[in-house]
């Protein structure tokens, strides 16, 4: 019988769709076990300064469909801090929380991490963050939506930049990840990517234009990962201007559009399994670990290969943005 009598759940720094589902079913399936459930608002920040509520079913009816948060979600310099994690640290002691469970990207799962080692605190991590840049699951919560909201857009930029024989560069977010940018380009038929991963082998650019770039189109679209290696889209372009003045050139940065939105089937169901099995690892006595998916089953990765290890690209994608763009 597991010790664990009371979890707590936040999501902590970016928001990404579907952190709704997986708050309801990290909720229902404590419930359903017999456990207590203690929301735990704005993330890291709301632990510290005591923002906490018992969860019923109730509390988490009709949100799997929302986009965002309902826990909301804060940065926290605090938490960074000895003292702060001390504070945190007394919150759950004083709530009786046993466990928790925390909903985010990199900074969560380090933060999470540090704390579980120093208070010796079960906590079990969830992927929330469309970059997608974690290491040890396929995908992670929100991605599949953020990927549909930039191919929707794309494709309406696609038909200004057809009536106006325009080269657009769209930026799209991903931090150092090229996941977003790479995958996008492919589902809106963009004409090339440029990515994070592959800016230090060669110059991307370059090598666009000059493997006879638009020869057969009067207009191009190229999605460019936000990141100070790639310059983002802004710096890709002023290079353009000034480099291959020929070319009428547009930017077009998706910026918060792609964190927002109700989430897709595939994140609803990802952030249902990886609630439940949030809990099921609980009640494995299994701590300091994320729940990822690989290959359509559960995995559990320890946090620090999670934060630690670089998540790579598949550079068979490289070639399948090749091929399908000519």
């Amino acid at each position: 019988m597991s010790a664990i009598k009371c979890v707590g759940i936040l999501t902590s720094g970016g928001d990404a769709p579907g952190m709704n589902a997986a708050i309801r079913a990290v909720t229902r399936s404590a419930i359903y076990n017999g456990m207590r459930v203690k929301g735990i608002y704005r993330g890291y920040k709301g632990l510290i300064l005591d923002e906490i509520e018992e969860f019923k079913t109730q509390n988490v009816s009709n949100i799997i469909q929302r986009g965002g948060t309902i826990l909301k979600t804060a940065r926290c310099t605090e938490f960074r801090t000895p003292e702060g994690r001390k504070q945190a640290y007394d919150k759950l002691q004083e709530h009786g929380i046993d466990a928790l469970i925390a909903i985010g990207g990199d900074g969560t799962l380090t933060g999470a991490r540090i704390f579980a080692q120093e208070f010796n605190f079960p906590i079990v991590g969830l992927p929330g963050t469309i970059d997608n840049d974690l290491y040890g699951t396929d995908t992670t919560i929100g991605y599949d939506t953020a990927l549909n909201t930039i191919m929707e857009c794309v494709d309406k930029i696609r038909d200004t930049a057809t009536s106006h024989d325009r080269l657009f560069f769209v930026e799209v977010m991903g931090r150092d990840a090229g996941f977003l940018a790479l995958n996008g380009a492919i589902a809106s038929g963009a004409e090339a990517a440029i990515i994070p991963e592959i800016s230090l082998e060669k110059d991307q650019l370059a090598e666009m234009i000059e493997t006879g770039f638009r020869k057969s189109k009067n207009s191009s679209i190229v999605l460019v990962a936000e990141s100070e290696v790639t310059g983002g889209a802004m710096g890709v372009a002023e290079r353009v201007k000034k480099e291959y003045p020929q070319f009428d050139v547009r930017v077009s940065i998706l910026g918060h559009l792609q964190r927002g939105g109700s989430p897709s089937a595939q994140d609803r169901i990802l952030a249902t399994r990886m609630g439940i099995a949030a809990i099921d690892a609980l009640l494995d006595d299994q701590r300091n670990v994320m729940i990822g998916i690989q290959n359509d089953q559960i995995v559990y990765v320890p946090f620090a290969k999670a934060i630690k290890n670089d998540k790579p690209i598949n550079r068979d994608l490289l070639n399948t943005l090749r091929v399908s763009s000519i």
